[in-house]
């Protein structure tokens, strides 16, 4: 039975960051919306309820039946989940004038605390609330405090049940992977055995139970997703799985052909798919992006579905969705407003009947690299920059052509072959260059030109959900301007992107 940490989701912006601090320890972890608990507990050996956007002092705050973990289990409640136990166990919270956004320290520790083994006195920790508790419970007892908030920590003497005001999982609590560790490791008695080579052996097997005898079609990306994926499968049912790649014509210059290369050395049994055609003829005069998403994906599911009748009795229809889609589907607040279509988790037409089968939907994007590594794949795919689904469809701003394909397809080769020429690849999460729909005025030679413009952008981060401009040597930039500018028909102005997400999107469309 896989033992697991079950985190209780009120809404906080900082939930995934629990779950990944937990999977850094090697203790499995679930993340369910407070209102879905799930109802089989077997193998649970804690539970963390997350903070909140939401006030415990609101009408409509997020409500669960403590009484049914109270003392039955170990017990963190961080920020709201430490506001929410406080004040439902008989002690009082209020909306005080002393606030803290940001770095606080701790003043005070209790000595010889199991839960704060490990954190140094002083230590800086991460507080994000307006509310603050006044009045602890009876039998509670106080064990830290910051400058400010005298109740910046406690524990129940009778059971297991600790809160937290402060934020451990955000990296700049510093000892907060510390405090997470002494909870599921010396409270829960988790054995942090959850590692890539225990998830690929327990995966194998249980893809060999599910599938059977059966045929599975997967649609490859040449992602690192769908790869992982597919060699996972393979390992399982070998023969049985049919991979099929399509080229939509808005790939990477010579994507199709290298991709195509490196999975034949895997081992894998792959059909290549040219339909560079029907796809670019499909987004003919199309300018809003939103549409242009919609028009790759159902092209894309219409040739998939084309190639997949061509494979007799298929039954399965393997996904390479990982956590953070999960989660997304099925937020505390319903699904997240839209921001860009993304793939349907599980979701398939229905004239596709094909049951789903989704290897990595319990990993995060950096657990599936180490999944990777485990089953032995070249690093230089496991460690390939995200690219978008609709691949160059959105970066090309407004309506996409043969000719604005080309001209963004050898900029995009000179900047990625740039940043690994001067070793700077790995040292970004995201490349991109986009095709701004503007034109201006250069001088090449002796001639006025009126041409296009194009931005680079490279972030870094730690999984997308954030990201910050990458600083790049201006050498750099300017040599791969010059590149593009000199060698690229169509392009005499190269611009550089230096907006971070929030409040900008990492892609531009």
């Amino acid at each position: 039975m896989q033992e697991m940490i079950l985190i209780l989701d009120f809404g906080s912006q900082y939930t995934q960051l629990i779950a990944r601090r937990v999977r850094e320890l090697n203790v499995y972890c679930e993340i369910h919306p407070y209102h879905h608990i799930p109802q089989d507990m077997k193998g649970v050996k804690g539970i963390i309820l997350s903070g909140s956007p939401f006030s415990v002092l609101d009408e409509a705050a997020p409500q669960i039946e403590l009484d049914k973990f109270f003392g039955k289990l170990p017990l963190l409640g961080i920020c709201y989940g430490a506001q929410y136990i406080a004040k439902q166990k008989g002690g009082s919270v209020e909306s005080s004038s002393t606030r803290e956004y940001g770095r606080a320290n701790l003043a005070y520790m209790e000595k010889h605390e199991v839960l704060l083994d490990g954190v140094d006195e002083n230590s800086q920790v991460w507080m994000s609330h307006a509310d603050s508790i006044i009045k602890l419970p009876d039998g509670f007892q106080l064990i830290a405090s910051s400058h400010d908030v005298e109740m910046a920590a406690y524990k129940d003497t009778q059971t297991p049940t600790y809160g937290l005001q402060f934020h451990p999982e955000v990296y700049h609590s510093t000892n907060g992977l510390d405090l997470l560790k002494n909870f599921v490791v010396d409270i829960c008695h988790c054995s942090q055995s959850w590692t890539a080579d225990a998830f690929v052996n327990a995966t194998v097997g249980a893809l060999k139970e599910k599938i059977g005898k059966d045929k599975v079609v997967l649609g490859l990306s040449g992602g690192v997703d769908s790869s992982v994926a597919g060699v996972l499968l393979n390992q399982a049912i070998g023969s049985q799985l049919h991979c099929i790649f399509v080229d939509n014509g808005l790939l990477r210059k010579n994507e199709f052909e290298n991709v195509l290369a490196s999975y034949e050395n895997m081992g894998l049994n792959v059909k290549g798919v040219r339909s560079a055609e029907r796809f670019l003829d499909a987004l003919k005069g199309v300018s809003d992006p939103e549409e242009k998403r919609k028009i790759i994906g159902r092209v894309f599911i219409e040739v998939f579905d084309d190639e997949a009748h061509k494979i007799k009795d298929v039954k399965w229809l393997a996904q390479g969705t990982i956590y953070p889609d999960v989660i997304e589907s099925v937020s505390v607040n319903g699904p997240s407003a839209t921001i860009k279509s993304h793939h349907n988790v599980g979701g398939l037409p229905d004239f596709m009947k094909l049951k789903v089968v989704e290897p990595l939907n319990s990993l995060f994007k950096d657990e599936v690299r180490k999944v990777g590594a485990s089953l032995g794949i070249n690093p230089a795919l496991l460690n390939r920059h995200p690219f978008p689904g609709p691949g160059l469809g959105i970066r090309i701003l407004g309506d996409i052509t043969p000719e604005k394909v080309r001209i963004l397809q050898e900029v995009d080769h000179i900047f990625i072959k740039g940043l690994k020429d001067w070793h700077l690849y790995d040292k970004v999460w995201q490349a991109a260059a986009i095709l701004l729909p503007v034109q201006s005025v250069g001088v090449m030679g002796d001639e006025r030109t009126y041409e296009n413009a194009i931005c680079l952008r490279a972030v870094g981060s730690v999984d997308g959900m954030t990201a910050d401009w990458s600083h790049l040597p201006y050498d750099f930039l300017a040599k791969v301007s010059g590149q593009i500018i000199n060698k690229v028909k169509g392009v005499n102005r190269v611009v550089y992107d230096i907006s971070s997400k929030p409040p900008a999107t990492i892609e531009w469309e």
